[in-house]
């Protein structure tokens, strides 16, 4: 399972750094930069997640069909299968992980 989460750090392209800077230096409009780096919203980066996952399912499906049809090598379908089992791990525990703090939040005393 960790390995299934540190799985996710390697899907995104570029983490938001936190910045020591002062407060006058940081902006805090969408799409502004902070420190000099780019912001990254969480829609965009899970829907990239989302979209690299749905990527490997659909290699790993075309190489196990491939595997059938006797084009592709036992290992090259193994890795493949793997990795879309791995993401589909990922995935379910992601959904967990929302649901869970959906839960929690809704559970809070106004």
């Amino acid at each position: 399972m960790i390995s299934a989460a540190s799985s996710i750090s390697s899907m995104i392209e570029r983490p938001v750094a936190v910045s020591s800077a002062p407060t006058a230096a940081v902006k805090s409009i969408a799409g502004t930069t902070v420190a000099g780096l780019p912001q990254v919203s969480f829609v965009d980066t899970m829907a990239q997640v989302a979209s690299s996952a749905i990527d490997t399912l659909k290699t790993g499906e075309a190489s196990s069909i491939a595997g059938i049809q006797g084009k592709a090598s036992v290992q090259q379908v193994a890795e493949a299968v793997m990795a879309a089992e791995q993401t589909l791990q990922t995935a379910i525990a992601i959904r967990d992980k929302v649901v869970a703090a959906y839960q929690e939040i809704a559970r809070m005393a106004i």
